[in-house]
């Protein structure tokens, strides 16, 4: 897939137009990410087609949510390498975004990243969301909060919805199991203050799994407990 092919397949699968800026931030990225991954491990797809594909457009599938909000802040939890937020600043560069990543090493490779595309309000926090979700800085500030296959949507909507403020959403990035996941954390959902909006279907090319994009809509401030401790949603998952 050259890069022609990318701007193509990003209009026709998600009707999201690159410009020529764009397509320079997505190749100054790809080549970025493939130099430090040689030495760092940031992502086990590093070849140039499986980027493209399962890393891009992957994230620029969630365009199909986002493109009918007014959006002004996005936090990206578990973003490891980027992913999806990253993607989100390029397609939308107004936007104030928050990287969390709790790996010292994919801290350092998103900070070079933002400062090698231009990019301003971006702040990247080497943190676990258990905490950062409880902070006032933090807490409820967000329009929109997303991760990419961080957990089953239970933990995940634990993680994630503290962070966004009444009238936001939550987007979970899911693999085949996202229906069935969804179905399983509706009460953890409603308990934290969230109602499932929609499960959109994602087709990727050259990706033979089924990939699901879960809306969630803020509709009720989250209890003060929520979340609870590092490492106690995942062991204690809200049912």
């Amino acid at each position: 897939m050259d890069m022609k092919q990318f701007q193509d397949t990003a209009f026709t699968l998600f009707g999201v137009h690159l410009s020529d800026k764009q397509l320079g931030q997505f190749s100054l990225y790809e080549r970025h990410l493939q130099t430090w991954n040689q030495d760092i491990n940031l992502t086990a797809i590093s070849d140039t087609d499986g980027i493209r594909q399962k890393h891009f457009l992957d994230s620029i599938s969630v365009m199909t949510v986002l493109r009918k909000l007014a959006i002004h802040s996005v936090i990206d939890i578990g973003t490891g390498a980027g992913f999806p937020g990253m993607v989100m600043k390029i397609l939308l560069p107004d936007i104030r975004l928050t990287l969390v990543e709790s790996i010292g090493k994919k801290v350092q490779f998103c900070e070079f990243v933002a400062q090698e595309l231009g990019m301003s309000k971006v702040t990247v926090t080497k943190a676990r969301a258990e905490e950062l979700g409880q902070t006032l800085e933090h807490r409820e500030k967000y329009d929109v909060a997303i991760a990419r296959a961080v957990a089953e949507l239970s933990i995940l909507s634990e993680y994630l919805l503290p962070f966004v403020t009444r009238g936001g959403i939550m987007v979970a990035q899911k693999g085949e199991k996202g229906p069935a996941e969804t179905h399983t954390a509706q009460n953890a959902i409603q308990l934290l203050g969230g109602k499932v909006r929609f499960v959109h279907q994602v087709t990727l090319p050259g990706v033979v799994e089924e990939r699901y994009l879960i809306e969630i809509e803020k509709i009720a401030s989250t209890p003060e407990q929520y979340p609870r401790r590092v490492g106690i949603p995942s062991k204690r998952p809200l049912r």
